[in-house]
């Protein structure tokens, strides 16, 4: 369980939000050098299902009204924390991972990532456990769970 940010609250994503997440995840995602190339060559990557939002399976971090980052959790998948980059090592991933969490337990599924490798650290201080190696289109990646 992290450490609670003073001021951070967590709530389901609005479908209203979609374009404002999808550039969160982009500034987000370019902000890591490793796939910043295949990011800008394939722009189609940033993408949030509609649906994910209008079925409650995505999650918005807020901070002093602003919203900080968010994640999904698709069946017990969990895809993100995608934080702005400004704001990054706060705590604000691993509370977005530890709601998550709470919803997929809440849901009888344990909690699942393939995650970039140097996320790695992150995930095991939320109390998540390697499981293997796993390949994503943009390269090698770890599947964890907790």
């Amino acid at each position: 369980m992290s450490k609670p940010v003073e001021g951070l609250s967590i709530r389901l994503a609005k479908p209203e939000e979609r374009e404002e997440l999808e550039a969160l995840q982009r500034r987000a995602s370019l902000a890591l050098p490793e796939y910043r190339e295949q990011l800008l060559a394939h722009p189609d990557a940033i993408h949030l299902p509609l649906a994910q939002l209008a079925n409650g399976q995505v999650l918005v971090a807020e901070l002093g009204g602003r919203v900080a980052g968010f994640a999904a959790v698709v069946g017990g998948e969990f895809d993100g924390p995608f934080v702005e980059p400004d704001l990054w090592r706060r705590g604000i991933g691993a509370a977005l991972v530890d709601a998550a969490t709470h919803q997929a337990r809440r849901k009888g599924l344990a909690l699942t990532v393939i995650a970039n490798p140097s996320a790695r650290g992150l995930y095991e201080s939320c109390g998540f456990s390697m499981e293997g190696d796993a390949q994503t289109r943009f390269g090698p990646a770890v599947r964890m769970s907790r």
